[in-house]
Protein backbone atom coordinates (compact mmCIF):
# COMPACT_ATOMS: atom_id res chain seq x y z
CA UNK A 1 0.00 0.00 0.00
CA UNK A 2 2.50 2.40 0.76
CA UNK A 3 4.95 1.78 -2.42
CA UNK A 4 1.34 2.02 -4.28
CA UNK A 5 0.92 5.69 -2.79
CA UNK A 6 4.02 6.66 -3.17
CA UNK A 7 4.27 5.46 -6.81
CA UNK A 8 0.70 7.11 -7.32
CA UNK A 9 1.94 10.48 -5.96
CA UNK A 10 5.28 10.70 -7.99
CA UNK A 11 2.53 10.03 -11.07
CA UNK A 12 0.74 13.09 -9.99
CA UNK A 13 3.87 15.47 -10.19
CA UNK A 14 3.98 15.18 -14.40
CA UNK A 15 0.57 15.68 -14.89
CA UNK A 16 -0.05 18.70 -12.62
CA UNK A 17 3.09 20.79 -14.81
CA UNK A 18 1.52 19.01 -17.53
CA UNK A 19 -2.10 21.17 -16.78
CA UNK A 20 -1.10 23.89 -14.87
CA UNK A 21 0.90 24.93 -17.70
CA UNK A 22 -1.87 24.11 -20.40
CA UNK A 23 -3.76 26.06 -18.57
CA UNK A 24 -1.64 29.16 -18.17
CA UNK A 25 -1.05 28.72 -21.68
CA UNK A 26 -4.26 28.97 -22.68
CA UNK A 27 -5.23 31.65 -20.32
CA UNK A 28 -2.83 34.49 -21.50
CA UNK A 29 -3.16 33.84 -25.20
CA UNK A 30 -6.46 34.99 -24.87
CA UNK A 31 -6.99 38.25 -26.92
CA UNK A 32 -6.78 41.82 -25.31
CA UNK A 33 -4.57 43.32 -23.24
CA UNK A 34 -5.68 43.22 -19.26
CA UNK A 35 -3.11 46.12 -18.31
CA UNK A 36 -5.03 47.87 -21.20
CA UNK A 37 -8.37 46.73 -20.09
CA UNK A 38 -7.63 48.29 -16.71
CA UNK A 39 -7.95 52.27 -17.64
CA UNK A 40 -11.47 51.27 -19.73
CA UNK A 41 -11.92 54.21 -22.02
CA UNK A 42 -9.57 56.58 -20.26
CA UNK A 43 -5.81 57.05 -21.58
CA UNK A 44 -3.41 55.19 -19.44
CA UNK A 45 0.10 56.84 -19.38
CA UNK A 46 2.68 54.79 -21.04
CA UNK A 47 5.08 54.64 -17.64
CA UNK A 48 2.30 53.15 -15.49
CA UNK A 49 1.69 50.08 -18.68
CA UNK A 50 5.26 49.84 -18.26
CA UNK A 51 5.66 49.60 -14.98
CA UNK A 52 2.59 47.35 -14.70
CA UNK A 53 3.65 45.32 -17.42
CA UNK A 54 6.84 44.77 -15.60
CA UNK A 55 5.48 44.38 -12.56
CA UNK A 56 3.35 41.25 -13.81
CA UNK A 57 6.45 39.53 -16.24
CA UNK A 58 4.00 39.90 -19.36
CA UNK A 59 6.59 41.12 -21.62
CA UNK A 60 8.26 37.65 -20.29
CA UNK A 61 8.40 34.61 -22.61
CA UNK A 62 5.68 32.25 -21.83
CA UNK A 63 7.84 29.69 -20.20
CA UNK A 64 9.76 32.20 -18.18
CA UNK A 65 6.48 33.64 -16.63
CA UNK A 66 5.58 29.60 -16.08
CA UNK A 67 8.64 29.13 -14.12
CA UNK A 68 8.32 32.42 -11.70
CA UNK A 69 4.59 31.44 -11.18
CA UNK A 70 5.47 28.11 -10.42
CA UNK A 71 8.50 29.40 -8.11
CA UNK A 72 5.58 31.77 -6.41
CA UNK A 73 3.36 28.63 -5.85
CA UNK A 74 5.88 26.79 -3.70
CA UNK A 75 6.10 29.32 -1.50
CA UNK A 76 2.22 28.94 -1.01
CA UNK A 77 1.97 32.42 -3.53
CA UNK A 78 -1.18 32.20 -5.80
CA UNK A 79 -0.39 35.61 -7.41
CA UNK A 80 -1.86 38.75 -7.42
CA UNK A 81 -5.02 40.17 -9.56
CA UNK A 82 -4.14 43.28 -12.00
CA UNK A 83 -6.24 44.98 -8.80
CA UNK A 84 -3.64 44.30 -6.47
CA UNK A 85 -5.66 41.60 -4.73
CA UNK A 86 -4.02 38.39 -3.69
CA UNK A 87 -5.96 35.70 -5.64
CA UNK A 88 -5.77 33.44 -2.03
CA UNK A 89 -7.58 36.04 -0.13
CA UNK A 90 -10.15 36.15 -3.24
CA UNK A 91 -10.91 32.05 -2.46
CA UNK A 92 -10.74 32.61 1.11
CA UNK A 93 -14.15 34.44 0.38
CA UNK A 94 -15.50 32.29 -2.29
CA UNK A 95 -14.16 28.95 -1.70
CA UNK A 96 -15.94 28.35 1.77
CA UNK A 97 -19.16 29.09 -0.44
CA UNK A 98 -18.39 26.88 -2.92
CA UNK A 99 -17.47 23.96 -0.41
CA UNK A 100 -20.71 24.01 0.98
CA UNK A 101 -23.06 24.14 -2.14
CA UNK A 102 -20.24 21.22 -3.34
CA UNK A 103 -20.91 18.51 -0.46
CA UNK A 104 -24.60 19.35 -0.11
CA UNK A 105 -25.02 18.50 -3.76
CA UNK A 106 -22.69 15.29 -3.32
CA UNK A 107 -25.16 14.38 -0.23
CA UNK A 108 -28.02 14.67 -2.20
CA UNK A 109 -26.44 13.19 -5.28
CA UNK A 110 -25.25 10.18 -2.87
CA UNK A 111 -28.78 9.45 -1.23
CA UNK A 112 -31.43 9.84 -3.93
CA UNK A 113 -28.83 8.51 -6.67
CA UNK A 114 -27.47 5.43 -5.15
CA UNK A 115 -31.28 4.84 -3.38
CA UNK A 116 -33.11 4.84 -7.12
CA UNK A 117 -30.12 2.81 -8.60
CA UNK A 118 -30.47 -0.04 -6.22
CA UNK A 119 -33.99 -0.17 -6.02
CA UNK A 120 -34.65 -0.15 -9.48
CA UNK A 121 -31.95 -3.16 -10.13
CA UNK A 122 -33.68 -4.71 -7.33
CA UNK A 123 -36.54 -4.55 -9.20
CA UNK A 124 -35.91 -4.29 -12.98
CA UNK A 125 -38.85 -4.16 -15.07
CA UNK A 126 -41.23 -3.28 -12.60
CA UNK A 127 -42.90 0.33 -12.27
CA UNK A 128 -40.15 1.89 -9.96
CA UNK A 129 -37.55 0.68 -12.37
CA UNK A 130 -39.58 2.15 -15.54
CA UNK A 131 -40.11 6.20 -12.99
CA UNK A 132 -36.12 5.74 -12.40
CA UNK A 133 -35.10 5.35 -16.50
CA UNK A 134 -38.04 7.64 -17.58
CA UNK A 135 -36.95 10.28 -14.99
CA UNK A 136 -33.34 10.24 -15.40
CA UNK A 137 -33.93 10.51 -18.93
CA UNK A 138 -35.99 13.27 -18.83
CA UNK A 139 -33.35 15.12 -15.98
CA UNK A 140 -30.52 14.05 -18.68
CA UNK A 141 -32.35 15.63 -21.84
CA UNK A 142 -32.77 19.23 -19.53
CA UNK A 143 -30.50 21.71 -19.95
CA UNK A 144 -29.12 22.92 -16.30
CA UNK A 145 -30.17 26.27 -17.00
CA UNK A 146 -33.77 25.23 -17.57
CA UNK A 147 -33.62 22.86 -14.60
CA UNK A 148 -32.65 26.27 -12.78
CA UNK A 149 -34.59 29.18 -14.06
CA UNK A 150 -37.82 26.36 -13.53
CA UNK A 151 -36.86 25.50 -9.88
CA UNK A 152 -35.92 29.15 -9.55
CA UNK A 153 -39.86 30.34 -10.51
CA UNK A 154 -41.89 26.87 -8.88
CA UNK A 155 -40.00 26.38 -5.53
CA UNK A 156 -38.76 29.99 -5.18
CA UNK A 157 -41.30 32.43 -6.63
CA UNK A 158 -44.49 30.90 -6.70
CA UNK A 159 -44.13 28.33 -3.64
CA UNK A 160 -41.92 30.34 -1.54
CA UNK A 161 -40.30 26.76 0.11
CA UNK A 162 -36.53 28.06 -0.64
CA UNK A 163 -35.25 31.73 -1.19
CA UNK A 164 -34.98 32.32 -4.95
CA UNK A 165 -31.34 33.30 -5.10
CA UNK A 166 -28.50 34.55 -2.96
CA UNK A 167 -27.74 33.25 0.59
CA UNK A 168 -29.30 35.97 2.85
CA UNK A 169 -30.81 32.75 4.89
CA UNK A 170 -27.97 30.50 5.10
CA UNK A 171 -26.92 27.14 5.30
CA UNK A 172 -28.53 24.85 4.28
CA UNK A 173 -31.93 26.38 3.48
CA UNK A 174 -30.42 28.88 0.69
CA UNK A 175 -28.19 25.62 -0.70
CA UNK A 176 -30.67 22.96 -1.16
CA UNK A 177 -32.43 24.72 -4.23
CA UNK A 178 -29.29 25.18 -5.97
CA UNK A 179 -27.42 21.84 -4.92
CA UNK A 180 -30.11 19.86 -6.35
CA UNK A 181 -29.78 21.49 -9.14
CA UNK A 182 -26.24 21.02 -9.40
CA UNK A 183 -26.43 17.58 -8.47
CA UNK A 184 -29.44 16.71 -10.71
CA UNK A 185 -27.43 15.44 -14.02
CA UNK A 186 -25.02 13.93 -12.07
CA UNK A 187 -27.78 12.29 -9.61
CA UNK A 188 -29.31 10.84 -13.03
CA UNK A 189 -25.83 9.12 -14.00
CA UNK A 190 -25.30 7.84 -10.94
CA UNK A 191 -28.42 6.33 -10.44
CA UNK A 192 -28.65 4.81 -14.10
CA UNK A 193 -25.30 3.15 -13.14
CA UNK A 194 -25.84 1.50 -10.04
CA UNK A 195 -28.92 -0.17 -11.56
CA UNK A 196 -27.10 -1.24 -14.25
CA UNK A 197 -24.02 -2.42 -12.58
CA UNK A 198 -26.28 -3.98 -9.46
CA UNK A 199 -28.27 -5.88 -12.56
CA UNK A 200 -25.16 -7.73 -14.25
CA UNK A 201 -23.69 -8.81 -10.97
CA UNK A 202 -27.67 -10.19 -9.45
CA UNK A 203 -26.71 -12.51 -12.28
CA UNK A 204 -23.21 -13.69 -11.50
CA UNK A 205 -21.94 -16.87 -10.86
CA UNK A 206 -21.21 -16.05 -7.08
CA UNK A 207 -24.53 -14.54 -6.57
CA UNK A 208 -25.99 -17.81 -7.50
CA UNK A 209 -23.70 -19.74 -5.31
CA UNK A 210 -24.55 -17.39 -2.32
CA UNK A 211 -28.50 -17.91 -2.88
CA UNK A 212 -27.95 -21.84 -3.30
CA UNK A 213 -26.00 -21.95 -0.02
CA UNK A 214 -29.28 -20.57 1.74
CA UNK A 215 -27.43 -17.20 2.64
CA UNK A 216 -30.18 -14.05 3.58
CA UNK A 217 -31.17 -11.85 0.18
CA UNK A 218 -30.30 -8.85 2.86
CA UNK A 219 -26.64 -10.56 3.25
CA UNK A 220 -26.00 -11.34 -0.57
CA UNK A 221 -27.25 -8.06 -1.66
CA UNK A 222 -25.69 -5.91 0.78
CA UNK A 223 -22.63 -7.71 1.08
CA UNK A 224 -21.59 -9.48 -1.86
CA UNK A 225 -23.56 -7.91 -4.59
CA UNK A 226 -23.68 -3.95 -4.06
CA UNK A 227 -20.30 -3.95 -2.93
CA UNK A 228 -18.71 -5.28 -5.92
CA UNK A 229 -21.47 -2.98 -7.83
CA UNK A 230 -20.06 0.04 -6.28
CA UNK A 231 -16.73 -0.04 -8.04
CA UNK A 232 -17.91 1.82 -11.04
CA UNK A 233 -19.72 4.09 -8.42
CA UNK A 234 -17.12 5.42 -6.67
CA UNK A 235 -15.10 6.23 -10.00
CA UNK A 236 -18.06 8.54 -10.43
CA UNK A 237 -18.16 9.70 -7.51
CA UNK A 238 -14.38 10.97 -7.38
CA UNK A 239 -14.84 12.22 -10.51
CA UNK A 240 -18.01 14.60 -9.97
CA UNK A 241 -16.73 15.30 -6.64
CA UNK A 242 -13.72 17.48 -8.36
CA UNK A 243 -16.46 19.02 -10.62
CA UNK A 244 -18.27 20.12 -8.08
CA UNK A 245 -15.38 21.60 -5.91
CA UNK A 246 -14.70 23.81 -9.02
CA UNK A 247 -17.88 25.17 -8.90
CA UNK A 248 -20.91 25.88 -10.98
CA UNK A 249 -20.73 28.48 -13.47
CA UNK A 250 -24.45 28.65 -14.60
CA UNK A 251 -25.61 27.27 -10.84
CA UNK A 252 -24.28 30.08 -9.29
CA UNK A 253 -24.78 32.51 -12.09
CA UNK A 254 -28.55 31.79 -11.75
CA UNK A 255 -28.81 31.95 -7.74
CA UNK A 256 -26.36 34.97 -7.24
CA UNK A 257 -24.37 32.41 -5.49
CA UNK A 258 -20.94 34.26 -4.51
CA UNK A 259 -18.30 31.37 -5.36
CA UNK A 260 -15.47 29.92 -7.22
CA UNK A 261 -17.45 29.29 -10.38
CA UNK A 262 -18.89 32.58 -10.39
CA UNK A 263 -15.25 34.08 -9.88
CA UNK A 264 -13.77 32.35 -12.56
CA UNK A 265 -16.36 33.53 -15.34
CA UNK A 266 -15.92 37.12 -13.77
CA UNK A 267 -12.05 37.01 -13.84
CA UNK A 268 -12.18 35.64 -17.51
CA UNK A 269 -14.56 38.41 -18.66
CA UNK A 270 -12.85 40.77 -16.94
CA UNK A 271 -9.17 39.53 -18.54
CA UNK A 272 -8.11 38.56 -14.45
CA UNK A 273 -5.38 35.90 -15.96
CA UNK A 274 -3.68 35.67 -12.58
CA UNK A 275 -7.02 35.16 -10.56
CA UNK A 276 -7.82 31.99 -13.13
CA UNK A 277 -4.99 30.32 -13.11
CA UNK A 278 -4.58 30.29 -9.29
CA UNK A 279 -8.07 28.79 -8.76
CA UNK A 280 -7.42 26.43 -11.87
CA UNK A 281 -4.39 25.28 -9.94
CA UNK A 282 -6.02 24.29 -6.67
CA UNK A 283 -8.84 22.46 -8.67
CA UNK A 284 -6.41 20.68 -10.58
CA UNK A 285 -4.89 19.53 -7.12
CA UNK A 286 -8.81 18.71 -5.54
CA UNK A 287 -8.87 16.17 -9.02
CA UNK A 288 -5.75 14.69 -8.58
CA UNK A 289 -6.27 13.65 -4.59
CA UNK A 290 -9.71 12.57 -5.74
CA UNK A 291 -8.70 10.54 -7.71
CA UNK A 292 -5.77 9.35 -5.49
CA UNK A 293 -8.53 8.79 -2.94
CA UNK A 294 -10.81 6.40 -5.23
CA UNK A 295 -7.95 4.20 -6.29
CA UNK A 296 -7.54 3.35 -2.61
CA UNK A 297 -11.27 2.82 -2.40
CA UNK A 298 -11.32 0.02 -4.89
CA UNK A 299 -9.14 -1.95 -2.51
CA UNK A 300 -11.59 -1.91 0.28
CA UNK A 301 -14.47 -2.36 -2.15
CA UNK A 302 -13.10 -4.81 -3.57
CA UNK A 303 -10.14 -7.27 -1.84
CA UNK A 304 -8.88 -9.50 -4.94
CA UNK A 305 -7.92 -5.72 -6.03
CA UNK A 306 -4.31 -6.09 -4.69
CA UNK A 307 -1.71 -2.66 -4.77
CA UNK A 308 1.24 -3.83 -6.18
Amino acid sequence: MGRYVARRMLQIIPVFFGTTFLIFAMVFALPGDPIRALAGDKPQPPAVTIALRDRYNLDDPLLVQYGKYIWNLFQFDLGTSFRGREVSDIMSETWPVTVKLALTAFVIEIVIGLLAGVLAGLRRGSFLDNLVLISTTLVVSVPVFVLGFTAQILLGVQWRIFPVAGLSDGWPRSYILPAVVLASISLAYLARLTRTSLTENLRSDYVRTAVAKGLPRWRVVGVHTLRNSLIPVVTLLGVDLGSLMGGAIITEGIFNIPGVGRQVFNSVRTQEGFVVVGISTVLVLVYLFANLIVDLLYGVLDPRIRYE
